[in-house]
């Protein structure tokens, strides 16, 4: 074989362990290597059963590759091996296997992959429990959740696969036998995932899959040879629903029908015409729906305008064998118009196809008038118009032969030739001929001389008829199109009514995706809405947004579906829509692709403001470390390069000022990082606070520490009457000690800041009052913004972080701060804070230390105004 082309695959399916997969693997490969292939053992485990182990006698082994994990060495395929001896037919046992980490793959269904990549043949083993598909199967079953899968599609593209199977008697007798497993394990086996029920359950499902595997293959031969006759594999009935209330009834005898035959499928197909004309009921078909789901089979939407035809159609497409009808529903004279579905299609059937026709509680009791498909006129309408076509004459002759009026064959005919208008007007153009060819029948009898005879004596008379004819026939063509043009202008003025919403949504960019799809559900009066996505033409379906009651995931499973593009496509489930509505549709389907990128690019709008945002700081941070962390660094540098000079010998109040220079720079150093440090933590939200109710005047007079001569530059009046607040110790500290410090630096040395508490509602206020310059109203927000100074803020005193660490450490408590003008000049922070809801004493142990406790220890507040 050449190895330009991939390799073929063939799978021995087990349904459980131990039914003798290996053993049937190994036993094709002795005959084959008998007739002289290359044939080699690249994985064969054969778990020390002695049977398997002596089929390896007389086959080539590939080595196997030795790999250590956590201290252990384990046995794999080596692929490299494998590729580089290049047999004709490699062996590989347990397809589902997980390789160990390090190997060339992750699972040895990769390895195969590549095998059969190189040219090489796979024989390969797996168990029916190992399909993915089948995993919360199994584990229902057995109990047993199964962690080595293989998908589903890699054995479906298997060129072969081979069932091995046995009965749950004979397996429980080869297990207790030990031919199986080690004795020792042997009972608890089969009292556990061998049992009877597990084995039949596991066997049904092997051979479920292996049948549906089969009826592909069927399909797909029957596709590629054009057959078009039913092979009568198995039993699958077709049920023909119609949308009305019988269709249960329909669906249920399908399902007896289906049971008494191994296999059957039940099909239930509703056909519409493409126009959208149907009188089903959308809330009747998705009960029926979900009953033939119920009962396992399976609901299909066809879409036909010979309804018998198309029905056959789909019929012959899945290879039915047997179809359900209702009998029909139309009353006796109806069948004028007809022999009906059943009888058309019980005729075109052929011998391949049995055709049911079931009985139910509906029969004849009607299916009402047709509608006329040019005017759409309502029911009511058209059968006035009947009425009026043919009673309207009728009646007129009567009055007119037994008044004895005289009134001229001319007047008679104007008469006769209202009725039609009138007919025309109210149930259009079939009511207005017949009441045409009526009215000139019943002119012609007994208007026209000879009278009571059905000839015309006079030629004058004859045209005079014809024209009557012909007049009213153009009138109703006439009124008819007018009512067609009416109908066309309400739908035509109800389209630019939506597409000018759909228009005024696009320049506003006020409608959400949501709010879209739920105004294509009310328009179309629809069930559910979803919009589809995919990344490529074979990725999977995704839901990008859906409204309703039901949840898609591909287009095919809809009712209506309206692509966007090649990966994009609206679905809609509830009905089938005429063919005029899809352009509306389609103008909805646009406008939702153009909603969703809106909302992406709003989304990466906003990452890409936050960036900026980000970028902004860390730039403003760059330069707070270029200068304002350099600056204490200089002078500390300074102090100690002087002090450690040997060159000068310095005094004792020398050394101690130098001193007290690297001390003070130390300080702003641990000020400044500590406030860049809670500023990140702000700005990432790891701000946890441990709330606790405690006095405000324990925490004010602690914040105060580290404030120049707190004594003369701070007036404190916080009462001790004050309720309790709820904050966290260590972050409010922290935040009263930032704007004490701020107001400090801004307030003349004769004016000392004021620090009042008190009570408001619910709540407690803390203000700081300074007698400073002020801030005006346009800078008050900005000064809490971080990297902002405001004013003539000197170099040197800080990164801009104090107010808005401060602002952020209460807003994290749940509290505000802002900014108000002081009476008589200044400016007054107001710190509001949550009071406690009970007034006891905190009794949370004294070891438990919150990062606001640790953080307004590790780093004193920060100086200056600033945020």
């Amino acid at each position: 074989m050449g190895r330009g082309t991939r390799g073929k695959l063939r799978i021995y399916l087990g349904s459980a362990p131990g039914v003798g997969k290996t053993y049937a693997m190994l036993s094709e490969a002795h005959r084959r290597v008998e007739r002289g292939t290359d044939c080699v053992v690249a994985f064969v485990e054969h778990h020390d059963r002695p049977r398997t182990e002596v089929m390896l006698h007389g086959l080539e082994q590939i080595p196997r590759k030795e790999l250590a994990y956590r201290g252990t060495v384990f046995h794999e395929m080596d692929v490299d091996a494998v590729l580089l001896r290049a047999p004709a037919v490699a062996l590989v046992d347990e397809l589902a296997h997980t390789n160990v980490p390090g190997s060339r793959n992750a699972k040895r269904w990769q390895d195969v992959e590549e095998l059969l990549g190189a040219g090489i043949d796979v024989i390969s083993t797996v168990n029916i429990q190992h399909l993915e598909s089948l995993g919360d199967v199994v584990d229902s079953i057995t109990g047993v959740r199964q962690r080595e899968t293989v998908p589903d599609e890699v054995v479906r593209r298997a060129d072969q696969i081979e069932l091995v199977d046995m009965s749950p008697q004979s397996l429980r007798r080869r297990m207790a036998h030990g031919n199986i497993y080690k004795s020792d394990k042997v009972d608890a086996a089969l009292s556990n995932y061998f049992r009877p029920g597990n084995l039949t359950a596991l066997r049904e499902l092997a051979l479920l899959w292996v049948a549906d595997r089969a009826d592909e293959y069927l399909q797909e031969y029957r596709g590629e040879h054009n057959i078009r006759s039913t092979w009568q594999a198995r039993e699958r009935i077709v049920v023909g629903l119609t949308g009305g209330p019988e269709g249960r009834t329909l669906i249920r005898r399908a399902a007896r029908l289906a049971e008494k035959g191994a296999g059957g499928e039940v099909l239930a197909v509703y056909i519409a015409r493409s126009d959208g004309l149907t009188a089903a009921s959308p809330k009747e078909l998705a009960v029926q729906r979900t009953l033939v789901e119920d009962l396992g089979g399976t609901f299909h939407h066809v879409i036909g305008d010979d309804i018998p035809a198309a029905l056959l159609e789909f019929a012959r497409g899945v290879n039915a064998t047997q179809i359900v009808l209702g009998s029909s529903r139309r009353k006796t004279w109806q069948y004028m118009f007809g022999p009906g579905v059943g009888a058309t299609v019980a005729r075109e059937s052929g011998p391949d196809l049995d055709v049911h026709i079931v009985t139910h509680d509906e029969v004849a009791k009607g299916r009402g008038l047709p509608v006329a498909r040019g005017a759409r006129l309502g029911r009511s309408r058209i059968v006035w118009g009947w009425l009026i076509g043919i009673g309207g004459p009728a009646l007129l002759a009567l009055v007119l032969t037994h008044t004895h009026s005289d009134l001229g064959l001319a007047n008679d005919m104007l008469l006769f030739l209202s009725l039609t208008v009138a007919a025309a007007l109210v149930g259009g153009l079939l009511p207005a001929l017949a009441s045409a060819a009526f009215g000139s029948l019943l002119l012609n009898y007994f208007f026209t001389p000879p009278l009571h005879l059905w000839t015309v004596a006079d030629p004058r008379n004859i045209v005079a008829i014809v024209i009557f004819v012909g007049v009213a026939v153009s009138v109703a063509s006439v009124v008819d199109l007018a009512a067609r043009r009416t109908h066309q202008a309400a739908r035509l003025r109800a389209e630019s009514e939506i597409l000018a919403f759909l228009a005024g949504s696009v320049l506003r960019g006020d409608t959400s995706l949501e709010a879209l799809l739920e105004r294509v559900r009310e328009t179309f009066a629809m069930e559910s809405v979803a919009l589809l996505e995919r990344e490529g033409d074979t990725a999977p379906w995704t839901c990008a947004a859906s409204v309703g009651t039901q949840s898609l995931g591909r287009p095919e499973d809809a009712d209506v579906d309206m692509p966007v593009g090649d990966h994009l496509a609206l679905a809609l489930t509830g009905r089938v829509l005429p063919a005029e509505d899809r352009r509306v549709l389609a103008a909805f389907a646009a406008q939702a692709a153009v909603v969703l990128d809106r909302q992406r690019l709003q989304s990466e709008a906003d990452t890409a403001r936050a960036l900026a945002e980000g970028n902004r700081i860390r730039t403003a941070l760059l330069a707070a470390v270029s200068h304002d962390l350099r600056t204490p660094l200089a002078g500390i540098k300074a102090s100690v390069s002087s002090l450690r000079s040997e060159d000068v010998d310095w005094s004792p109040e020398d050394q101690a000022e130098l001193l007290a220079g690297i001390e003070e720079g130390a300080d702003r150093l641990d000020h400044l990082v500590g406030n860049l440090l809670d500023m990140s933590r702000l700005q990432t939200g790891t701000v946890t606070p441990l709330i606790r109710e405690i006095d405000l005047d324990e925490v004010v007079p602690m914040a105060l520490v580290g404030v120049p001569d707190p004594d003369l530059n701070v007036d404190l009046d916080v009462p001790e009457t004050l309720p309790m607040v709820s904050v966290d110790k260590g972050l409010l500290e922290r935040a009263v000690a930032n704007v004490v410090e701020n107001a400090v630096k801004y307030s003349p040395p004769d004016k000392p800041v004021l620090v009042s508490a008190s009570t408001l509602g619910d709540r407690v206020e803390l203000r700081v009052v300074d007698r400073g310059p002020g801030v005006p109203d346009e800078a008050k927000d900005r000064i809490f913004a971080p990297f902002q100074r405001y004013g003539d803020a000197p170099r040197g005193a800080g990164v801009g972080l104090g107010l808005a660490v401060a602002r952020g450490f209460t807003e994290a408590m749940g509290g505000t701060l802002g900014a108000e003008d002081t009476p008589g000049g200044g400016l007054t922070m107001v710190l509001t804070l949550r009071a406690a809801t009970r007034t006891t004493p905190d009794t949370a142990p004294e070891a438990v230390r919150t990062a606001g406790e640790a953080a307004g220890q590790a780093a004193g507040p920060q100086r200056g105004r600033h945020a």
